[in-house]
């Protein structure tokens, strides 16, 4: 089966990175999902939305180097907009979105904001220890996505025997 733009398949999870998850394919073939690509909303733990050997419909949106991107969100339909709302552009240049987080069906959960207290300063040492947790992620993510790499190279490589 030829894996074209565009085309909708069944997939497995195979293996989750804090990056993506890797999606084994027909005709052994694995694809990855990027983390922007899992869902509609923004995802901080792709873990929330994906596991292990969970079967999922992906889209197949690049191949490029014998890489298969995919993606699941964009089989989601969209996200309902208020139209009396401009849209958010994120920055300093666009208008505000207010409110806070939305729950599955899009509606804002009503409720008063209590007043902004200001946060205390961080110590010396909550500070180191916020730089090592995010060095700490940024690590794990990067070994995960080499083993990875390795492992592939290993398993499709036919070993030489001298």
């Amino acid at each position: 089966m030829e894996l074209t733009v565009g085309a909708v398949v069944e997939g497995k999870v195979k293996s989750i990175t804090n990056f993506g998850a890797f999606i084994s394919l027909p005709d052994n073939k694995t694809g990855m999902v990027h983390i922007s690509e899992v869902a509609n909303a923004y995802v901080s733990d792709i873990r929330q939305h994906l596991s292990e050997g969970q079967a999922v419909k992906v889209m197949v949106i690049g191949t490029e180097g014998g890489k298969i991107n995919l993606s699941i969100k964009r089989l989601e339909p969209k996200p309902q907009r208020d139209g009396n709302k401009p849209p958010y552009r994120g920055g300093n240049g666009g208008p505000r979105r207010e409110g806070g987080p939305q729950n599955r069906e899009g509606a804002r959960p009503q409720q008063q904001r209590a007043p902004m207290q200001p946060a205390a300063p961080k110590t010396a040492d909550q500070l180191f220890e916020e730089k090592l947790k995010a060095f700490m992620t940024e690590s794990d993510s990067k070994l995960s996505g080499i083993k990875q790499y390795a492992d592939h190279r290993s398993s499709s490589r036919p070993r030489r025997r001298g």
